[in-house]
């Protein structure tokens, strides 16, 4: 058996429908057994080493943002090189774009670097990302409280062409308000953790 990182990102910490989307195929262990899941938000500095393989690419700055500007949803699994292979294609490329239809990233990804999901790609990856993490919080235990179903909306595919839009400069000022309308449906976070949201979502697309 090897360990396995698994991190909701913002996307799909904090959009509900979305979260409870990811958490039902989570914790159907299907292959895997979860042995810990709980609320984390990194500092910039645990971010920066974790990609620290992307150093230096233009949307570097952007990622530790992203993954540092909102409380995540972080947690170990073990499974087998095999199943985590399995897990992996569920999931769907990294690029939204390009994600096999019927995957996760597919289903509920908006694009660009916003795909919901980060997992371990490999069993050493794992030892390497489970050790990084849990110098930094518990990864054994499961208190992350959440739920498999949701009563919010789902705006993943108006999201996908409003940031295609946005990024693309047509209708921009229009296309930002209407993602923003559109992420407050989805999300319980509100004020200064909203506009976080917000930003982190927006500049993904500009960065």
């Amino acid at each position: 058996m090897a360990d396995a990182l698994v991190i909701f990102k913002p996307d799909a910490a904090h959009r509900q429908a979305v979260r409870a989307g990811m958490w039902s195929w989570l914790s159907s262990e299907q292959d895997w057994k979860l042995k810990g899941l709980t609320w984390f938000q990194p500092d910039t500095s645990l971010i920066e080493e974790h990609y620290a393989f992307l150093k230096g690419r233009p949307f570097f700055p952007w990622l530790v943002d992203f993954m540092s500007a909102l409380p995540l949803v972080v947690g170990r699994l073990e499974t087998t090189s095999e199943a985590l292979e399995g897990m992996r294609y569920a999931l769907g490329e990294t690029q939204i774009a390009k994600s096999r239809p019927g995957s996760l990233r597919e289903r509920f990804g908006i694009g660009g670097g916003v795909n919901v999901l980060h997992l371990s790609d490999s069993a050493e990856t794992g030892e390497q990302e489970v050790g990084l993490w849990a110098r930094h919080l518990d990864l054994d235990k499961i208190d992350a409280g959440l739920t498999p179903t949701s009563d919010a909306p789902d705006h993943t595919y108006r999201l996908r062409s409003l940031a295609t839009q946005y990024e693309q400069d047509i209708h921009t000022d229009l296309a930002a308000q209407e993602i923003q309308r559109l992420l407050a449906e989805e999300s319980e976070l509100e004020g200064d953790d909203f506009d976080a949201l917000t930003r982190i979502t927006l500049s993904a697309f500009k960065s």
